[in-house]
């Protein structure tokens, strides 16, 4: 299982949102860069990038910090945010960013544009699975759907995709814990590797989220104030990257 930890940009700093919410924003780092690289000298083996202000907008806008941070670490990068064309996502793989992530909108707004771009790019491609409560959200977290996660999930495996981000956004930065059971639920329902993102709240957490069959965890709030210790969870936690 990997430890992956996470950076949200937006202003082209590092920010905390609380359950999605922008007004909330809080700055965690003037320096996404230095943050960066201190989650590889820590031991990292892939870092979580979101640009928040490109899932708002649907195009990127932090691309010259991404930049940076590619320039910066060696360690493969995970970016989100703004990913709706083929030209960007061929952008950024060119520029050397591993995964690139198509967001839950995308999804159910453009499934032949999915199928197309899983089948092209393969594990370069990676799905976001958002839900609020069992049911997707999308636009930015905005909008809630009637669409269990779950079945999303299914459908995207069956559009070819490699590999799901599932991210329980009514626990995302409230270290409040994860949700064990919606997780469960997504890894039952596909076959494909699962990622876990929000709630993560001390080691007990991801010790937790270690015992179900996921491929990783995403980890921010809780690293940036403190309760967890990033080179200790992955000491205790991290078996590969798979």
């Amino acid at each position: 299982m990997l430890i992956i930890p996470a950076i949200d940009l937006m202003k082209g700093k590092c920010v905390r949102l609380t359950q999605g919410k922008v007004e909330e924003s809080v700055v965690v780092s003037e320096d996404p860069v230095a943050t960066a690289k201190l989650f590889q000298q820590r031991g990292a083996k892939l870092i979580h990038i979101v640009d928040l202000e490109g899932a708002m907008q649907g195009k990127l806008v932090n691309l010259e910090v991404i930049k940076e941070i590619l320039a910066a670490v060696k360690i493969p990068l995970q970016l989100g945010g703004g990913i709706r064309e083929e030209g960007t996502l061929e952008e950024l793989l060119r520029l050397g960013i591993e995964r690139c992530i198509l967001g839950t909108s995308i999804l159910l707004e453009e499934e032949e544009f999915v199928k197309e771009i899983c089948t092209r790019f393969g594990k370069r491609v990676v799905v976001s699975v958002d839900a609020r409560e069992g049911k997707v959200a999308m636009e930015g977290w905005q909008e809630i759907t009637s669409v269990p996660a779950y079945r999303l999930a299914e459908e995207v495996e069956k559009l070819g995709a490699n590999r799901i981000i599932y991210t329980d956004i009514s626990r995302d930065g409230t270290l409040s814990g994860p949700n064990i059971e919606g997780v469960r639920e997504i890894v039952e329902k596909v076959n494909i590797p699962v990622i876990a993102s929000g709630g993560v709240s001390s080691l007990e957490d991801v010790e937790s989220l270690s015992k179900l069959p996921i491929e990783g965890i995403i980890i921010g709030k809780a690293l940036y104030t403190g309760a967890v210790d990033l080179e200790e969870a992955i000491k205790r936690y991290q078996v590969s990257i798979g």
